[in-house]
């Protein structure tokens, strides 16, 4: 299923002139997770999530898009509900534009 968009990632110019996404810290508590998304919620995958993060700490930063209220998320559901469950109030995360074609 396909919405008609594509996202473009925020970014910073590196050294050779090509786009290097910008990892900046998001509060929790302002990510929006869709209702379809929500469904897909596996909490055995949350849970191994979590204990990862407590070992090596968060390695992939999730993706979301700027909303009025806050943040909608894109990608990384898993590991936004395992910050969650840690009780973390900030994750790391690419914010991206939706552009329109």
């Amino acid at each position: 299923m396909t919405s008609g968009c594509n996202f473009l990632v925020i970014s910073s110019l590196s050294v050779h002139g090509e786009p290097m996404p910008v990892k900046v810290p998001l509060p929790v508590a302002a990510i929006r997770v869709p209702v379809k998304r929500k469904k897909t919620l596996e909490p055995e995958k949350v849970e191994a999530i979590a204990e990862s993060i407590l070992e090596t700490g968060q390695e992939t930063p999730i993706r979301v898009r700027d909303d009025k209220k806050g943040y909608v998320l894109i990608e990384g559901y898993h590991r936004l509900e395992a910050m969650r469950a840690l009780g973390e109030e900030m994750i790391e995360g690419y914010i991206v534009a939706a552009r329109l074609h």
